[in-house]
């Protein structure tokens, strides 16, 4: 975000009759909202911005960076985002040919 503006802060400037207060607990309930739907195995779409979901990676081998000896890495849920094709094209910079 431009010039240090948090998310809190850019809700409380864009929304007219709020606190600033109110403006964190959005962000905090959005946040746990979707939290909340990942843990229950949900993918949660947001329209115009993207979509968060759980991707599963399986065990695998690895080395300890300190000994350099062979790991098991054990299997692990993460959370991944695909940004749509609004938000890229909102964020996609050209430059122009002279």
């Amino acid at each position: 975000m431009t010039n240090g503006m948090g998310l809190v802060d850019r809700v409380y400037h864009s929304v007219d009759g709020i606190t600033r207060k109110q403006a964190q607990l959005i962000v905090n309930a959005i946040a746990e909202a979707i939290a909340e739907s990942l843990k229950q195995g949900e993918s949660v779409r947001v329209p115009g911005f993207g979509s968060f979901f759980l991707s599963e990676r399986g065990a695998r081998r690895g080395r300890n960076p300190a000994t350099g000896e062979p790991i098991t890495i054990k299997a692990s849920k993460t959370v991944r985002f695909k940004a749509s094709r609004e938000l890229k094209a909102n964020v996609q910079t050209r430059k122009r040919r002279r």
